[in-house]
């Protein structure tokens, strides 16, 4: 089973690309095969409906996630939404990337916990065909911080993070066909 995972941050040591490093961690250990796509390092030109984009790194962020199975999109959250850099990527993507797929929202954000931006990106989601995961994860405050081994330090947070991807995993499982 193949999982994209989106982090959607433009900050190079974001909590959003620990949290999602750590996913996938979690991901590979339970013998999912990810493709990592982190914003910050493959960066998008400014959507434009008006232009026919063909950017090499557009081309292996639809890639990636026309690939998989099922679909992790993070973000931080800024002013009670996800991230420009995460809605400009998705503004490139349709039915193609998204259609019958899983899809698992999480965010990170220095509020207790990023409910806009997760409900944004639910809403993001229907309009492109995904399956929308029930369970969500969102670290906030002090529960943003990460172990030098990758892990969340908040052993609740660590729990969530596990029985999110549980349920998360099971979904694909049940609701998209496995390409290998």
């Amino acid at each position: 089973m193949k999982i994209a995972i989106v982090s959607g941050s433009n900050r190079q040591h974001a909590t959003t690309l620990q949290l999602c490093r750590h996913m996938e961690q979690v991901l590979e250990n339970k013998g999912c095969q990810v493709i990592f796509l982190d914003l910050y390092s493959l960066p998008l030109p400014l959507y434009s409906p008006d232009v026919d984009c063909q950017d090499a790194n557009l081309a292996i962020f639809r890639n990636g996630l026309n690939e998989a199975n099922g679909i992790i999109l993070a973000t931080p959250e800024y002013h009670g939404a996800p991230s420009g850099v995460l809605k400009n990527a998705l503004d490139y993507t349709g039915f193609a990337q998204f259609d019958g797929k899983v899809v698992l929202s999480a965010s990170s954000t220095g509020g207790p916990v990023g409910v806009s931006s997760l409900q944004q990106l639910q809403t993001i989601v229907r309009n492109v065909h995904g399956i929308n995961c029930p369970e969500w994860v969102s670290i906030g405050g002090e529960n943003r911080t990460f172990t030098p081994e990758g892990e969340p330090a908040n052993q609740k947070t660590r729990e969530r993070v596990l029985h999110t991807l549980q349920y998360f995993v099971k979904m694909v499982e049940t609701f998209s066909p496995v390409k290998q």
